[in-house]
């Protein structure tokens, strides 16, 4: 009975260990860098010794704190913790006063940059970060992905925004849904302060003249003449399915494809490939054909009226 004792007590040890290993492990991967001085942080420099030496203020966008003239060369302050600053004002300080002691507080983190969540999902919104959050979280917190998202998400990630990525240029990130939603964690990563999510939307194709739905269509990957031309309801009575027409963009030039649908649903040819923006121009019978791409009105409205909702993530 000692003994099963005994090796229940070790037993339950090394699974508390393990558990303290696996949380100090994450807390080094996810650890908040709250005490650390951001951008848009306002910051209080207290010299005990009196009022003189003492500041308020904010940083730079070079970094160092605005406005700061008790010293003479500017210290950086991006991304150091308050106690990393005080000495380094203290030894500043320590040419003209005797024995200076210096504190430095972080009064307000409310002006971070915000990151935005944008795009095919359900509540876009502006992001106050206060601690880790991947986007599988955010995904949820907006409600999920509409049934417009094209599969593909981009983070634009600009410089100097967050201590937690110090990057010195503009990065832009893509990662795949399929891969968070298989469980990838490399690809569900951490969003940032001032990170620009865009949960990124199918692109459109159009399908005019002699179909049952006329209209815009959303792309997907694979698409050809013949499942564009089925998903728009299929051809008419009065649609010519011999003599299509598909209107193409190549760079700053239009380029004019000729098909012939019957041909293709009866295995003569291959069926022709749809890409993005394409439109696709059944002519009606006894109509003249077209000579220039049709005209196509785009349904989305352009430009939001209101801001974003801001959601605080703490």
């Amino acid at each position: 009975m000692t003994n099963r004792r005994f090796l229940i007590l070790q037993s339950i040890l090394i699974i508390l260990v393990c558990l303290c290993d696996i949380s100090a492990i994450y807390g080094q991967a996810d650890q908040p860098s709250d005490d650390l001085i951001h951008p848009g942080d306002l910051i209080e420099v207290d010299e005990l010794g009196g009022f003189d030496y003492d500041w308020r203020g904010r940083l730079n966008p070079e970094g160092f704190l605005d406005g700061f003239t008790k010293i003479v060369d500017p210290i950086p302050a991006l991304c150091r913790s308050p106690e990393q600053l005080a000495e380094a004002i203290r030894e500043t300080y320590a040419k003209t006063l005797r024995d200076p002691r210096v504190i430095v507080r972080i009064l307000d983190r409310s002006r971070r940059p915000l990151a935005i969540l944008d795009g095919a999902i359900r509540q876009p919104m502006r992001l106050q970060i206060r601690r880790p959050v991947k986007i599988s979280e955010l995904a949820v917190v907006s409600g999920g992905f509409t049934d417009k998202a094209s599969g593909e998400i981009t983070i634009l990630r600009p410089p100097n925004q967050s201590c937690d990525s110090p990057v010195t240029t503009t990065t832009v990130i893509k990662i795949r849904i399929s891969e968070i939603l298989a469980g990838n964690h490399e690809a569900d990563i951490r969003v940032r302060s001032g990170d620009i999510v865009t949960v990124e939307s199918v692109e459109p194709v159009y399908v005019t003249g002699g179909v049952n739905r006329p209209g815009r269509l959303d792309w997907r990957e694979g698409a050809t003449l013949s499942r564009i031309v089925a998903a728009a309801g299929g051809v008419t009575n009065r649609g010519v399915s011999g003599n299509v027409t598909i209107y193409r963009r190549v760079a700053s030039d239009g380029q004019i494809i000729d098909a012939d649908l019957d041909r293709v649903t009866s295995g003569k040819v291959d069926d022709v490939e749809i890409l993005p923006f394409d439109i696709i121009d059944v002519p009606v019978r006894g109509a003249r054909k077209r000579t220039s791409p049709p005209v196509v009105e785009n349904v989305e409205t352009g430009g939001r009226q209101q801001p974003l909702p801001l959601r605080v993530i703490n």
